[in-house]
């Protein structure tokens, strides 16, 4: 609000002009400092007819559409498997010797697979030895250990695939802990590598020792016990050892199967 001309006549018609002011309503307020003023710009009458206004809402923008889920393709078997998958029963549990060749005749490898056992257990924790009598799998480098054999270990030369030793050398090997520990090759009493008789242990890990465990978590047990070119006498005499070293009485289910192939279930006596 400013100042405005007015034009005002007299008697004689002469015209002059004033600037007026206009009027405000000025509200002296307690607590202003000087200078500061508060206009009394009037005050509007809310009735029901004359609503306050409302703020305006906010634009809505349409919800981006999800995206459609991708339908799973059902994962399908090549003929080859299709072909061998109808010779086996799943629902029938097939005696040793009669899963032995049927998982022969279902191995879908060119090359020469192997035939693993899977074994669910009553429980976890399961920790044993087999000893194979027909074994055949890659062969083992055993190692006993010496002053020759600390030499090559402190030269970093690790080229043994199980180190065993007696309670009266562990001392010598305690300083390589850190190096043989993390591979899984630092003797101890629950793998069987420290044994009074060396030698003797020496010749049973050389054939067909192999040490057996349930998983960390489940009570399964996967362990191979051949390859498919065996002989089917041989096959059985591996699996009756391993379902022995277990116990027939801790098996809650055993299947074998060969490395590319359906899989057979076997009832245990």
């Amino acid at each position: 609000m400013g100042k405005k001309r007015i034009a005002i006549a007299d008697e004689s018609g002469k015209i002059t002009t004033k600037k007026k002011k206009e009027e405000r309503h000025k509200v002296r307020v307690a607590g202003l400092k000087g200078g500061e003023r508060v206009v009394d710009m009037g005050t509007a009458e809310v009735t029901e007819e004359s609503p306050l206004p409302s703020q305006p809402s906010l634009p809505s923008f349409p919800s981006k559409p999800s995206p459609a889920k991708r339908d799973k393709i059902p994962k399908t078997r090549g003929r080859t498997y299709q072909a061998a998958r109808i010779k086996v029963d799943p629902t029938k549990l097939y005696s040793l010797k009669e899963a032995v060749k049927l998982v022969k005749q279902v191995s879908t490898s060119k090359f020469d697979g192997s035939v693993d056992a899977h074994l669910s257990t009553l429980k976890t924790g399961l920790t044993g030895e087999v000893n194979f009598p027909f074994f055949k799998g890659k062969t083992k480098k055993v190692v006993i250990a010496d002053d020759k054999v600390l030499e090559n270990i402190k030269a970093g030369k690790i080229d043994f695939d199980i180190l065993l030793a007696t309670k009266e050398f562990m001392p010598k090997l305690i300083p390589y802990a850190k190096i043989l520990g993390p591979k899984g090759l630092m003797p101890n009493p629950k793998a069987g590598t420290i044994v009074d008789n060396p030698q003797k242990a020496l010749e049973k890990f050389q054939g067909g020792l192999v040490r057996f465990k349930t998983e960390k978590d489940q009570p399964l047990i996967h362990l191979k016990i051949g390859q498919v070119s065996q002989p089917e006498k041989e096959l059985e005499e591996n699996l009756k050892a391993l379902i022995t070293a277990v116990g027939p009485k801790n098996i809650k289910k055993l299947g074998i199967c060969p490395t590319m192939g359906p899989g057979v279930k076997i009832e245990v006596l």
